[in-house]
């Protein structure tokens, strides 16, 4: 399928409503014209150079098979197990589903993809993204690797259940605190009770909403853990935002590979074209990065703050990590 490509501004503006950054589902777009859109500072930049220079950061082919994510016969989609870890970090007992792949073997190694959900959610907000089929379904086809996948409450609190008020500033923080819970808790918690390989190159982070903003928050905190970095839909607040007061979990100068640190071998943002949600932060993310020369994969699609989106682009993660 033909992907046009435009130039458009960015707008860094955000509708702030009870939904933000929920990571909730919206009504499903019915567009079927797949339309990729490259971000840039202002119209004026339309010079054949400029595209040229841009266009090195778009995913050309990023459509979906019509069954990418409904279960198939004869096709084994492993197991999905729900566990509980320790947090020192928390100071109770956490849950979280762990996904393991077909032929689980103890006797392999296996590369982790820690996948994350949204404002509103808990370790049950990606069951409805059908992880385990777009994932089974890709393993089955060869088209990606096997792998573990851990899907953790990221509201890193002793009361993480789903919260009365998702825009408060205790869950926000809660989210922040998650990348403590995840090198001191989670990670060798899964590292200990799974045959697992730990190098940088097989572990791997994406999340939706919220979840893609942490994802990004500890990707690039820790790139010496995380060689692979998905951010489907991302929120608001990892870079300074003035009109709600952010200061942002990084500056626009942090947000690069510093010259010591390893490169990411694979860094994907998305968004869909009509999300009232987050707005255009993903473009401005994405065009952060473009300006700090950070490779990276970027795409727009038909679609609202939904996960058609989401599952959209967890195929199009997965099937691009552990490569």
């Amino acid at each position: 399928m033909k992907i046009n490509r435009t130039l458009c501004t960015t707008l860094i503006c955000v509708t702030l409503s009870v939904s933000l950054l929920s990571g909730c589902k919206s009504s499903k777009s019915t567009a079927d014209k797949t339309t990729a859109t490259i971000s840039t500072e202002t119209l004026n930049e339309t010079s054949e150079k400029n595209l040229n220079e841009t266009e090195k950061y778009m995913l050309d082919q990023w459509t979906t098979p019509a069954d990418f994510d409904i279960l198939k016969p004869n096709v084994n989609y492993g197991e999905m197990n729900l566990i509980q870890y320790n947090s020192t970090t928390t100071g109770t007992t956490r849950k979280c589903y762990v996904m393991t792949p077909p032929n689980y073997s103890k006797d392999k190694k296996y590369p982790v993809l820690y996948l994350l959900h949204g404002i509103g959610g808990t370790e049950e907000g990606w069951l409805e993204g059908e992880p385990m089929n777009i994932i089974g379904n890709l393993i089955a086809t060869g088209e990606a690797s096997e792998m573990i996948i851990v899907m953790p409450n990221v509201r890193a609190m002793a009361n993480d259940g789903p919260p009365t008020n998702m825009l408060s500033q205790e869950n926000i923080n809660a989210f922040d605190n998650f990348i403590n819970d995840l090198k001191n808790d989670l990670m060798p918690f899964i590292e200990a009770n799974y045959p697992i390989s730990t190098t940088r190159e097989d572990t791997a982070i994406a999340g939706l909403s919220m979840g893609g903003r942490e994802s990004l928050f500890i990707g690039f905190s820790m790139l010496d853990k995380f060689a692979y970095i998905g951010a489907f839909s991302p929120a608001p607040g990892l870079l300074p935002y003035p009109l709600l007061n952010y200061k942002g979990q990084l500056t626009e100068e942090q947000f690069t590979v510093p010259e010591n640190s390893p490169e990411p071998k694979l860094i994907l943002i998305c968004n869909g074209e009509s999300d009232s949600v987050v707005g255009t932060t993903p473009a401005y993310y994405h065009d952060t990065l473009t300006k700090n020369d950070v490779n990276h994969l970027w795409y727009t699609m038909p679609g609202n703050h939904e996960f058609s989106v989401w599952k959209n682009a967890l195929y199009n993660f997965a099937k691009r990590i552990f490569k």
